[in-house]
């Protein structure tokens, strides 16, 4: 449970001490540029945003062709570093690189990139929220936020003080401050009335109980239904999901607190499985159930068998979701490359990552996930594994990485609710060739670490080592 919490999320403590030095530097400059252009004052009122440059209407625009509003597609995450800072020209190239194809994106109102909202009771400080908020309007994106984390005044710490380390950070409100964290979630929702989506808290950080084994979902859920309520008073169409469990797998064989959730991926952890079931029997609604994962192994890290087919976990898993809650799934985040000790992921080649990235959302989509997010692992430096786009701090910065052009073009091909179509794959190619089909567009990915000459829907071409390649029809 550990390697959920602020390990992959970037948030160890010398990594927040970076941040927060620039936070501090830069906060008066940008309090004031945010109040400018936004014009929202302080706190949580003002005029209300303007108009989308894509549509000239207010509020989330829209998904064509009739969606569900729960059904928002592909997108990512702002973690730590984001195209708000950085080299003026290079964040003019990340912000036209988001604006050529919008796609949903999701940001956690308190770290991951943004101050203590609420120091102490009644003092708000949204600036940095405000920025990223203004980086998702002005690139056109949907928007969503994370309710996490809480400040530090809600969990036993000081009033007017943020300790910015991973035990810290992680901690879950006590029982007597859930409605002042509901209120403040209220003062956000009311500040951005043109956000509709919101995720409630993440991974249920703090309430995993030790003496009981297993997690506290009756204080999570007690949580959600406070949030759920003060959501819906502040707008009846905004769009509200948890618990945004964790679901662990263990190998096959080898699996303590194991389901019957299982397949040649692993065994899933019941404990996962109970707080699923439990928020879902007790909430007072949902508009989605979120979760996250990985298609490795808890504690091994194990790929099995392999890494392409390991991504059929993510499948398997909605499927059960689907089931269950009878609600729009949501990966809030997945990840298909196991960390090494620092939580980095630079073991593949970003050829290999970006293959068997292909294949988890291709299974994903096959088995109608509603939304997924994909976790931006955005760096300062010029070496970083699956970013979706050169840093913006550096000359140069803000164009497209292979993770990005693969995200972008899947979100603009298979928008939830495309109808799927079989294909004619070569009886050669079938062991070692992935596709996923509509009657535009096929995505062809080749699951081997050597160039093959692969053949689809008669169509025969070349493709390189972990090659992933689009046809049209």
């Amino acid at each position: 449970m550990g390697r959920h919490g602020g390990g992959r999320s970037g948030l160890r403590a010398r990594v927040r001490a970076r941040w927060r030095i620039l936070t501090l530097m830069g906060a008066g400059a940008v309090a004031l540029a945010v109040a400018l252009t936004m014009c929202t004052g302080w706190p949580g009122g003002g005029a209300e945003p303007g108009p989308s440059s894509r549509t000239g209407v207010y509020g989330t625009p829209k998904k064509p062709g009739g969606s569900s509003p729960a059904e928002l597609g592909w997108g990512f995450t702002h973690t730590q570093y984001s195209a708000d800072h950085g080299e003026g020209a290079a964040k003019k190239s990340a912000d036209a690189l988001l604006s050529a194809d919008p796609m949903p994106q999701n940001q956690h109102i308190m770290g991951w990139g943004a101050d203590n909202p609420e120091p102490a009771p009644g003092e708000y400080d949204f600036s940095d929220l405000d920025r990223r908020v203004e980086l998702m309007r002005k690139t056109g994106a949907t928007p969503v936020l994370t309710l996490c984390c809480a400040p530090d005044w809600m969990k036993g710490g000081a009033k007017g003080d943020t300790d910015w380390s991973k035990k810290s950070l992680e901690k879950a409100p006590e029982p007597e401050h859930y409605q002042d964290f509901a209120d403040l979630v209220g003062k956000i929702a009311e500040r951005y009335p043109d956000i509709r989506h919101f995720i409630v808290w993440n991974e249920l950080k703090g309430f995993f109980d030790n003496k009981k084994n297993r997690w506290d979902y009756e204080g999570y859920t007690e949580l959600y239904n406070l949030v759920y309520r003060e959501l819906k008073k502040q707008n009846e169409d905004n769009q509200v999901g948890g618990p945004y469990a964790v679901m662990d797998s263990n190998p096959p064989g080898d699996a303590t607190n194991a389901s019957t959730l299982s397949g040649p991926w692993g065994v899933i952890d019941q404990r996962s499985l109970d707080a699923v079931e439990y928020w879902n029997r007790h909430k007072e609604g949902a508009d989605f159930v979120a979760v996250d994962g990985s298609s490795y192994t808890r504690e091994g890290d194990e790929l099995i068998p392999d890494e392409f087919a390991a991504t059929q976990k993510f499948a398997d898993v909605t499927k059960w979701l689907r089931q269950t809650t009878r609600l729009p799934v949501w990966w809030a985040e997945w990840y298909v490359e196991p960390p090494d000790a620092n939580d980095d992921r630079k073991g593949w080649s970003e050829e290999r990552r970006t293959a068997v990235q292909a294949a988890a959302l291709l299974r994903m989509a096959r088995a109608g996930v509603a939304a997924a997010f994909y976790w931006n692992p955005q760096t300062t430096g010029a070496d970083c594994p699956g970013c979706l786009w050169r840093s913006t701090e550096l000359d140069g910065g803000g164009k497209e990485l292979p993770m990005m052009e693969l995200l972008s073009r899947f979100e603009k091909a298979f928008p939830p609710g495309t109808p799927l179509r079989q294909v004619d794959v070569a009886a050669d190619d079938r062991p070692n060739v992935l596709t996923l089909a509509s009657d535009k567009d096929v995505l062809v990915v080749n699951t081997l670490d050597r160039p093959i000459k692969a053949s689809v829907d008669g169509r025969s071409f070349d493709m390189d080592a972990y090659g992933v390649r689009w046809l049209d029809r």
